[in-house]
């Protein structure tokens, strides 16, 4: 009887191990679709649902509210090394803001990257410049960021993928240095330097004021 905590915990832990796919001890692929169903993806202002896309299975869907939202993956936690996912987002103005929640200490102070689909193919050269951001928070988000340093967190995106289409990509942090690679290019189309000191913590799937998002195919390679 004394040793059914312990019991307990062994399996609680190799359940949550069964969920993720790890190669050579540094990449791990979370089964997505375990986690989910496990309860192990907790949302902050935000409904997450299991769904399909296409030929996609196992795609995260995050619902439109107001205010930003997360999607946390229990038991990732992150320091250096490469982020690497699909996600898809909306050609609709002001209404598509997703990407990726990294070094989470709460609900409210983390790192992140995301992406404005809708400013993708614009032709207005301003708004292209703001098509993939970064931001630090509480203490630094995007209207402190463009106001005191334009053009230095936010870039456009090469190659341009489709608004409205799923596309790939890869966040290499490493020595506090923040790089950006879209659909496979070898050239970042965004390198900043952290503006937090936490180093360490939490991820997920992450969508912004008034926006949805799709995410599939998560892999995480830690150094």
């Amino acid at each position: 009887m004394k040793n059914r905590p312990f019991v307990k915990y062994i399996a609680l832990n190799f359940f949550l191990f069964s969920c993720f796919t790890v190669h050579a001890q540094t990449v791990i692929e979370p089964d997505l679709a375990k986690l989910f169903k496990s309860g192990s993806i907790k949302t902050y202002n935000r409904t997450a649902t299991l769904t399909e896309s296409g030929e996609r299975k196992n795609v995260i869907h995050l619902d439109e509210k107001p205010d930003s939202g997360v999607a946390w993956l229990d038991g990732v936690a992150f320091s250096e090394g490469t982020i690497e996912f699909d996600l898809k987002g909306r050609n609709v103005m002001q209404k598509s803001f997703v990407g990726f929640a990294f070094h989470g200490h709460d609900d409210k102070t983390y790192d992140a990257v995301y992406f404005r689909p809708f400013n993708f193919k614009s032709t207005d050269t301003e708004r292209k410049n703001h098509s993939v951001q970064y931001i630090s928070l509480p203490a630094n988000d995007w209207p402190k960021l463009r106001k005191e340093y334009p053009n230095q967190y936010e870039k456009p995106v090469n190659p341009v993928p489709e608004p409205d289409e799923w596309f790939h990509v890869k966040i290499v942090i490493e020595e506090k240095e923040v790089k950006v690679f879209v659909e496979h290019s070898d050239k970042p189309s965004l390198v900043v330097q952290q503006l937090s000191n936490q180093g360490n913590g939490k991820v997920g799937f992450w969508v912004g004021d008034q926006a949805s998002g799709d995410f599939a195919d998560l892999k995480i390679r830690k150094k």
